[in-house]
């Protein structure tokens, strides 16, 4: 029997000594043993004194069995190394390498001790409450948590508890680090971001509402009066809210799994309200980039006073271009302007050139819950780059967003366009819907806590 070991260097070593010892000492074992039996067995009493050696060795071997567990030598017996990571680590160690995040919302009697029974449920499960907001009501109260739970629980076993605790209309999702920012926290740095930019409006509302579609409707004046139909309070309609629009349109946020409460309206119409105090505006900044051939572009925020520069373009553009861009009519081009340059929408880059001329526009529109991309180049300066310059900006814009993908409604035969995406070097989904192509990137929003996404989220992705 050699024993086999590896150097460091990999190559096996034999221990040769150990071989020779063992077999001489084998070769002697079995010299003895033939002896023995050769003496014992021709006695005249020789198979009994071979069963009762037979029986002192396994009483030996018992004997040493145990002394060797009395006295330490062996783990006991009940110690099978299956414990618990709990055991093993202490509860501190298991929270924080085998936790999960849960957003969990749920209803109890507005009266003494029923939130105390709701927490002494979940702490039963080893479940630490992170965070509580309260949501009053008429006749009880919503209690929204932020969980961290131990890994194996399951959601099933959490709302069983609290349902079993009193609580009902139990709702919970998976929750990420972003939710660890506290409300009032969450509250200014969104009305931060609201006050800088008008275009900023939908998404804070949709992080402060969670997964939501939010619409804006035009409104329809009537003698020069106010939209009718939504008071200037809003209206509050279970999953659906209704908001005045500043200019006079009508916000709709819809959230079918979820009823909003009397605090969500409330905190929805002050942003509402911020903005339309502030009015129009949009953050200042752009970039001059040189193109390959030399010339120089800027890059910069358009907003609704660009519409006449804009319509100018439209007419430097060939038929051939401006139906590509608007899959429609030629002669409706410039009607959309007024929509797509405004920032409630989505955001519009525009280039222009040294003397200030616009000759190409990037859109980036708020789609309900999708975001959508659109680009229009000007005859003369298309294939020297802008395009995808504009695309690849407008997709970090959607990344800061948080946007999860966007995507483009072109044809199959703009191979500029689709080239542009390509060159993104995203994951592309192809679609054909009616005729037209529709092409879905899908983004990689940056890992980032949510009060360094207050500074980075504004404006241009690079400042000139």
């Amino acid at each position: 029997m050699s024993d086999v070991t590896r150097a460091k260097n990999g190559r096996p070593v034999h221990h040769w000594r150990r071989d020779v010892i063992e077999l001489a000492a084998l070769f002697t074992a079995v010299a003895v043993a033939d002896a023995v039996a050769n003496l014992i067995g021709h006695g005249p009493d020789g198979p009994q004194l071979l069963l009762v050696s037979a029986a002192v060795l396994i009483a030996t071997a018992a004997f040493h069995v145990w002394w060797a567990r009395r006295h330490g030598h062996a783990p006991p017996a009940d110690d099978t190394g299956a414990r618990s990571a709990a055991e093993r680590t202490g509860p501190s160690e298991v929270a924080s390498g085998e936790s999960t995040l849960w957003r969990m919302r749920t209803t109890v009697k507005d009266a003494p001790g029923s939130l105390a029974a709701l927490c002494t449920a979940l702490a039963e499960l080893r479940v630490d409450i992170l965070s509580l907001q309260t949501h009053p009501l008429g006749d009880g109260t919503v209690d929204e948590f932020l969980l961290r739970a131990p890994g194996e629980l399951a959601a099933a076993e959490i709302t069983r508890a609290v349902s079993l605790a009193g609580g009902t209309s139990t709702w919970i999702e998976r929750a990420d680090t972003h939710d660890l920012v506290d409300a009032p926290t969450r509250v200014l740095g969104l009305a931060t971001r609201t006050a800088l930019d008008a275009a900023e409006l939908p998404l804070a509302l949709r992080q402060l509402l969670g997964r939501c579609t939010i619409r804006q409707l035009p409104g329809a004046p009537v003698a020069g009066r106010a939209p009718q139909g939504v008071p200037v309070e809003g209206v509050l309609e279970d999953t659906v809210m209704r908001l005045r629009a500043p200019e006079g349109g009508v916000i709709t946020v819809e959230r079918p799994y979820l009823p909003f409460t009397p605090t969500e309206f409330a905190r929805a119409r002050a942003l509402v309200e911020l903005d339309a105090r502030l009015g129009p505006r949009v953050p200042a900044g752009e970039d001059v980039l040189t193109l390959p051939e030399g010339s120089d572009i800027t890059v910069r925020r358009a907003e609704p006073r660009d519409v006449e520069a804009a319509k100018a373009m439209h007419e430097r553009c060939s038929t051939r271009t401006l139906s590509r861009r608007y899959h429609g009519p030629v002669g409706d081009a410039d009607r959309y302007l007024n929509h797509l340059l405004s920032p409630r929408y989505g955001r519009t880059l525009a280039v222009q050139t040294a003397s200030g001329r616009i000759v190409g526009l990037g859109h980036l529109l708020w789609d309900g819950d999708e975001t959508e991309v659109a680009l229009i180049v000007e005859d003369a300066w298309q294939r020297r780059g802008i395009g995808g310059e504009l695309l690849r900006r407008l997709v970090r814009m959607a990344e800061s967003a948080g946007c999860a993908s966007v995507y483009a409604v072109t044809q199959a035969s703009n191979t500029g366009m689709v080239a542009a995406m390509r060159g993104l070097g995203l994951p592309l989904d192809y679609q054909i819907e009616e005729g037209t192509l529709v092409i879905t990137a899908r983004l990689a929003a940056p890992p980032r806590a949510e009060l360094e996404a207050v500074t980075q989220h504004i404006g241009l992705p690079q400042r000139g």
